[in-house]
């Protein structure tokens, strides 16, 4: 049976960041994810995971200001220190929160687009120093590509970037975040890769394609691309990290339709 994981920064956003726990769980979620989780101390996150019988599966490491339009900051060189804090930042909320992955933005090259191997080369060094620092705790690192219209210059736009970069580093705590909307923004075919490499995939994440809506929103076959993950070697959360076309609760149709399957 599937697992699905709500990502609590997209989802259930008409309510304060504390009160999407409970309002995930009364939808019929067992785990969430969470984008950026230190606007909350680690232990509140941990009552309140406790008291609503929730697991935290994923967060990312800090990225500085990607999400403003800026390089992020695990591929910048300039900015190695601020990385390895972000680092230790996020290994102090694993150590209470035990997520099954961190996920590490690659972050972009966009201020001086010659840089772009010297940022590359960065990244990579970065996850690998994440991956071990993760795998102390048990916890798998993972790193995701990005849609280039979405988000241009991002570093790593397309699974055969990341199938390289996993190749180079052969890291046994490295696996892939894979996002189904990213992905098939890029044209890619993701049953296929699924089929072929879920075994390097530690968790998968969805939304709708054109818009990043709900599943049923887009172009999208989200009843045979499920059963597709189901029957793979596949055994992560899918993590529902979509804009929803209404009030959340009024978007889980999907989830209603796979829970009573």
């Amino acid at each position: 049976m599937l697992q699905f994981s709500a990502n609590l920064s997209m989802l259930f956003t008409e309510l304060d960041l504390i009160d999407r726990f409970k309002a995930a769980k009364i939808s019929g979620f067992d785990a969430v994810e969470i984008q950026f989780p230190y606007s909350l101390p680690a232990e509140q996150i941990k009552q309140v995971l406790d008291q609503n019988q929730l697991k935290l599966v994923l967060f990312n490491v800090d990225a500085d200001d990607l999400l403003q339009g800026g390089e992020g900051l695990a591929a910048a060189p300039e900015k190695q220190q601020q990385f390895e804090l972000a680092l230790q930042q996020s290994k102090t909320y694993a150590e209470i929160l035990r997520p099954e992955a961190i996920n590490i933005l690659p972050g972009r090259c966009i201020h001086n687009p010659t840089r772009k191997a010297e940022y590359l080369t960065t990244f990579i060094n970065n996850l690998s120093l994440a991956a071990d620092t993760f795998s102390s705790l048990g916890v798998k690192t993972v790193f995701e590509a990005i849609n280039t219209d979405d988000m241009p210059g991002f570093l790593v736009n397309n699974s055969s970037q990341m199938l390289d970069i996993l190749e180079q580093l052969k890291h046994p705590m490295l696996y892939l975040q894979y996002d189904i909307y990213h992905m098939h923004k890029m044209g890619e075919n993701i049953t296929a890769f699924i089929n072929k490499y879920a075994d390097k995939i530690a968790h998968i994440q969805f939304a709708d394609n054109p818009g990043r809506g709900q599943p049923g929103t887009g172009a999208i076959d989200f009843e045979s691309l499920f059963n597709t993950i189901q029957k793979s070697q596949y055994s992560g959360y899918l993590g529902a990290e979509y804009k929803p076309s209404a009030e959340t609760s009024k978007s889980l149709g999907w989830l209603s339709q796979r829970l009573i399957q």
